[in-house]
C-alpha cells in the first residue's frame, strides 16, 4: 500500500547522507593502509598477547605489547604538543578464565575538548589475543585480525586525528582482557565513570580486517554496525512506558548506528554499514557490553564476512586446511576503509553539539504532533525527524531554528520522531528520540 506525506505548512526533506565536509575528508583521507599493516605486524611480531602471558620480557607476551602501544601514543602526543594524555589503569580482577588475581589494564590515549571536554567520543579495540583454549599462554596466538585489526584502527585513528582539534573530548582505548571475559571493557568503564565522562558513543571495533568468510562469501563493501534497541539499564516503570509508546529500535545506541551508516556514505567510497538489531553477534560478545552495562551508548563495528578458522585457533593445517589468525587473513584496504568510518565518525561527532536532551511529543487525539526539547550549547539550530514506525531510518526531516516546532498534518499516532542539534559548520548530532528510551543521558552509579 502506497504512503503519502500530508501536506505541511513548511518544506519537509527526505533524509539523505549529510554533506562532506571538507575538514572531515581530510582528515579520512589520511588512514594508510600501509601504516595499518605495520601496526598488526608489530603486534603479530610478540609471539603472543594472551592476558596472562609474559608481562615482563621485553619482546613477547601481552607486557611487551602493553608498553610499545603506550609508547606509540606518547610519541603522537609528542607529535602534537602534548594533545594527548595517556592513561594505563589497571584493575585486579578474579573471576572466569583466569587463575587467581590478575591485573588487567586499559591503555588510553585521551585528547581533550577545546571546548565541551566533558562529552566523550571513544574507539576501542582489544590487544590481547588467545589460541583454541583461553587458557593458552605460551603458544602463538598472532591474534591478526582477532583483534589486531580493531587495535590497529584505534593507534591509526589516534595518529590521524590528534592533528585537529575539536570541541569535544576523543579517547583512543586499547583494552586488554577481551578475551577472559571483557574484563578491558570493565576498566575503560570504570575510568570513564570516575572522570564523570558524559560518553555520547563508543564504536568498539572487534574483528575489522577479514574479508573471506568461512562459507567461501568475498565481501569487501560492507561492515556490519551491532547495536542493542533498548538500554541496558532500562527501570521497570522505562520498560513500561517504551512497551506503550515505542522505542524498542530507538536507543541512543541505535542512532549511533543510524549516525554511523549515514557517515560511511558521506565520506568512505565502496564501504556500506549493514545494521544489525542486536548487541551483539548471536551468543557472543565484546567489550562494548561493558560500556552498556555502565550506561554509556555503544556499538560493536565487525567485518561482514567472518572466518571462523582463523578465530580462536590453535595454528596448524589439517586435511590440506590453515587454521589460525595470521597477517595473511588481514585485507588491509577493506581495514583502511573501516579505520577511515570511524575516523570520520569520531571526527563529525566530536564537531557537532551534544544530542538534544529532554526531547518530548504532544499531539494525541489531533491532526498535529508537537515537538519539544532543551536548547543545546554550541547549536545554531535543530533537525526535527520522522519516519514510519516500520522504517529503519529516518525518512523525512525539517530544520528549525529554535527548539519546539509543531508539524501541522503530522498524527502523532502514525510516525517515530526524533531531534538532532546542529552546529554553525552544519555538522549534526546523532538523533534523539523522545523519552527514556532514547535520552543520551546515563544514569547515576548503583550504589
Amino acid at each position: 500500500m502506497r504512503r503519502f506525506l500530508p501536506l505541511l505548512a513548511a518544506p519537509v526533506l527526505m533524509a539523505a547522507a549529510p554533506a562532506p565536509k571538507p575538514e572531515i575528508a581530510k582528515a579520512v583521507s589520511e588512514v594508510s593502509a600501509d601504516r595499518l599493516k605495520a601496526t598488526i605486524t608489530k603486534l603479530v611480531g610478540f609471539g603472543t598477547r594472551h592476558t596472562l602471558s609474559d608481562r615482563t620480557s621485553e619482546t613477547r607476551g601481552i607486557g611487551a605489547a602493553e608498553r610499545w602501544t603506550a609508547s606509540e601514543f606518547e610519541a603522537m602526543s609528542k607529535a602534537c604538543g602534548g594533545c594527548l594524555e595517556v592513561q594505563v589503569p589497571k584493575t585486579v580482577f578474579e573471576g572466569r578464565r583466569l587463575p587467581g588475581p590478575t591485573a588487567i589494564g586499559a591503555i588510553l590515549a585521551i585528547q581533550k575538548g577545546t571546548s565541551d571536554p566533558n562529552r566523550v567520543i571513544v574507539i576501542s579495540g582489544h590487544i590481547d589475543s588467545r589460541v583454541s583454549d583461553p587458557m593458552n599462554a605460551t603458544a602463538d596466538a598472532p591474534g591478526a585480525n582477532d583483534d589486531g585489526s580493531g587495535t590497529a584502527a584505534v593507534i591509526e585513528a589516534a595518529r590521524v586525528l590528534s592533528k585537529y582539534k575539536f570541541p569535544a573530548t576523543l579517547v583512543f582505548a586499547v583494552l586488554e582482557g577481551e578475551e577472559q571475559g571483557l574484563y578491558g571493557g570493565r576498566v575503560l568503564a570504570a575510568f570513564a565513570r570516575e572522570r564523570g565522562w558524559v560518553v555520547e558513543a563508543n564504536l568498539n571495533n572487534d574483528i575489522v580486517g577479514n574479508t573471506h568468510g568461512s562459507s567461501g562469501a568475498h565481501d569487501d563493501k560492507h561492515v556490519r554496525v551491532f547495536s542493542e534497541g533498548t538500554k541496558t539499564l532500562e527501570t521497570p516503570e522505562q520498560a513500561s512506558q517504551r512497551r506503550y509508546n515505542g522505542g524498542e529500535v530507538d536507543s541512543p545506541s541505535r542512532n549511533v548506528a543510524r549516525f554511523l551508516d549515514g557517515i560511511a556514505d558521506a565520506y568512505v567510497k565502496d564501504l556500506d554499514v549493514v545494521m544489525v538489531y542486536r548487541t551483539d553477534r548471536f551468543g557472543r560478545g565484546g567489550d562494548q557490553t561493558e560500556m552498556l552495562n555502565a550506561g554509556f551508548p555503544a556499538v560493536r563495528v565487525t567485518e561482514a564476512a567472518e572466518n571462523y578458522d582463523r578465530q580462536h585457533q590453535d595454528l596448524r593445517t589439517e586435511n590440506g586446511r590453515a587454521y589460525g589468525d595470521v597477517l595473511e587473513g588481514v585485507d588491509f584496504p577493506y581495514l583502511a576503509k573501516v579505520t577511515k568510518m570511524n575516523v570520520a565518525a569520531m571526527a563529525a561527532l566530536a564537531r557537532a553539539p551534544a544530542p538534544p536532551r529532554g526531547v518530548k511529543i504532544e499531539g494525541q487525539v489531533s491532526p498535529d504532533t508537537k515537538v519539544s526539547w532543551e536548547p543545546v550549547a554550541g547549536a545554531s539550530g535543530y533537525r526535527i525527524h520522522w519516519r514510519s514506525t516500520t522504517a529503519p531510518q529516518w525518512e523525512h526531516s525539517r530544520d528549525v531554528a529554535a527548539p519546539g516546532e509543531v508539524l501541522k498534518g503530522v498524527v502523532i499516532d502514525d510516525w517515530f520522531f526524533g531531534v538532532s542539534a546542529v552546529a554553525p559548520t552544519g555538522d549534526e548530532s546523532p538523533v534523539v528520540f523522545p523519552g527514556p528510551a532514547g535520552d543520551f543521558v546515563t544514569p547515576p552509579p548503583t550504589k
